[in-house]
């Protein structure tokens, strides 16, 4: 296992020097869901809950997110995004929501916590919009589905 780069020789959290890193086009991908009652799936559907379009909001809330990880996540570094692209698919089988975003720049440092940050408020704003049609939301399975760029390559999870 490699060592954690958010600390320094003494212990200490610090923000990681990347100024020596090249400058590479960066991509990563995650997702996550959101399982909630069949009823409120419906509602989702047919965007008749009452807050509004709940998918639409969503993404829009997603998008904002991986623009201001950098001020939610304390050593992250301020990053020039140039792409988030946010997708809901909805599982009607499972009673769910998934949430999947793919986020890119060109920069020193990659985009994983960005595009984690982007699903984990999607999912959120989902939450936030029908919570009074059902509290008992359960969102899981967030996670990293890949990555590329950087000196460290590419990388894909597992299936």
């Amino acid at each position: 296992m490699s060592t954690l780069t958010h600390f320094d020789a003494q212990g200490q959290a610090h923000m990681v020097d990347v100024s020596a890193k090249a400058e590479t086009h960066r991509v990563a991908r995650a997702s996550g869901t959101i399982r909630m009652l069949p009823a409120t799936l419906a509602l989702i559907q047919s965007g008749t809950a009452k807050k509004g379009d709940v998918i639409g909001v969503a993404r829009i809330a997603a998008i904002q997110a991986a623009k201001r990880t950098s001020e939610l996540i304390p050593l992250c570094h301020p990053l020039p995004i140039t792409r988030v692209a946010v997708a809901f698919d909805i599982d009607v089988a499972a009673s769910s929501v998934r949430c999947t975003a793919q986020v890119e720049t060109l920069g020193r440092t990659g985009v994983e916590m960005e595009a984690l940050t982007a699903v984990q408020v999607g999912l959120l704003t989902v939450y936030d919009m029908c919570k009074a049609a059902d509290r008992g939301m359960v969102m899981g399975d967030i996670r990293v589905l890949e990555k590329h760029g950087g000196k460290s390559g590419d990388w894909v999870a597992p299936t």
